[in-house]
């Protein structure tokens, strides 16, 4: 099977070239950070040399400290695990000659996970890379109150041969009740090449979700360039906050399904941690089941409509496309996942 054979089922996407995709967009992580790196508690030091000078301190971290990517690097930087002559600097600082750089990496890993015999519904796999379509309610990775039952687990038992890389060869991840598209790698090689596209925003995803407004009002808002941070007061939450990092959001089309929702297509630029939810609820447009960021029924529905609407049990968002380089081809590969059941369902409460 190759990405040509997976037909495109949703009419609402345009038949933009792959490679126009890429240009247009320049599309990064979504909604969900990338992957954590290699996980080895090791304390790494590397002594800056003449020929490094001038170099970003993230930049040069993630070629002398093997087995890292650049985004790896930048969160150590952050959360004070890479110091500069024992002191905190920015990633953008500028290295000296002499500098002593000293990274102490103890990062979540999964040596210790069981593999779980839990189906997958895998779109694409060769050697070294495997597209999988994720359910709802599937945690992509194990953490505090979920060691089993996750993507993670299931990886570990279909193929036992990821179990030696971080996070079983996860690059990204999309949330528990997000469904659609994630991609995983097979090799430390494509993982380091994937999490690297990830971010130099050269893989491109495209969503589908259900957002309160007409087309009109939500196309208003076509690109949301809008910082986004942990919530000041309830740390489960994300925000849109000045001291937030960088987000921008592309509402790329929204199509009527009722005068009060539209079915929207949403390209990301960058990944930060429920992007997509905060950036629309933040302009108005909050997605339907969403019980963090959204907001009840409107007035105007039928009662089959509000009852649909009330009792849709999670955000109505599904990471439709996936685009990316192969790691070791260098080939141009698009995926589309068609949409879920629920969705489906939800869609035809309102088209009826």
């Amino acid at each position: 099977m190759t990405a040509d054979d997976i037909s495109h089922k949703d009419t609402l996407l345009t038949d933009t070239p792959f490679d126009a995709m890429m240009d247009d967009g320049d599309a990064f992580d979504n909604d969900e950070d990338t992957t954590d790196g290699q996980a080895d508690g090791a304390v790494h030091s590397y002594t800056v040399q003449a020929a490094d000078v001038g170099v970003r301190l993230d930049k040069l971290g993630s070629t002398v400290f093997d087995g890292f990517s650049r985004a790896n690097i930048q969160k150590f930087i952050e959360n004070g695990e890479l110091l500069v002559n024992g002191a905190i600097v920015k990633p953008k600082y500028a290295v000296k000659a002499g500098d002593a750089l000293i990274l102490t990496a103890v990062l979540e890993n999964h040596s210790e996970d069981l593999p779980e015999d839990i189906a997958i519904d895998v779109i694409y796999e060769d050697d070294e890379v495997i597209v999988i379509n994720k359910p709802a309610g599937l945690v992509v990775h194990p953490g505090a109150g979920n060691r089993t039952g996750t993507l993670v687990n299931a990886l570990l038992y279909h193929y036992p041969d990821v179990a030696h890389l971080p996070r079983a060869g996860l690059v990204h991840r999309i949330d528990k009740d997000t469904t659609g598209l994630l991609v995983v790698a097979r090799t430390k090689s494509a993982q380091l090449d994937l999490i690297d596209q990830l971010k130099d925003k050269s893989v491109y995803r495209l969503y589908q979700c259900i957002a309160l407004g007409a087309p009109h009002e939500i196309m208003r808002h076509a690109r949301i360039d809008a910082p986004i941070g942990r919530h000041s007061m309830q740390r489960t939450k994300m925000a849109v906050k000045d001291t937030g990092k960088p987000a921008v959001t592309h509402i790329v089309s929204a199509k009527a399904l009722h005068e009060r929702y539209s079915l929207c297509d949403v390209q990301l630029e960058t990944g930060r941690t429920h992007q997509i939810r905060v950036h629309l609820s933040h302009v108005g447009h909050p997605l339907i089941g969403d019980k963090v960021y959204g907001t009840s029924p409107r007035a105007g529905l039928t009662d089959e409509q509000r009852q649909a609407v009330a009792n849709f049990p999670r955000q109505a968002l599904h990471a439709h496309t996936l685009g990316f380089v192969h790691p070791v081809t260098g080939e141009s590969m698009k995926f589309h996942a068609p949409l879920p059941d629920d969705f489906r369902a939800l869609i035809d409460v309102f088209t009826d």
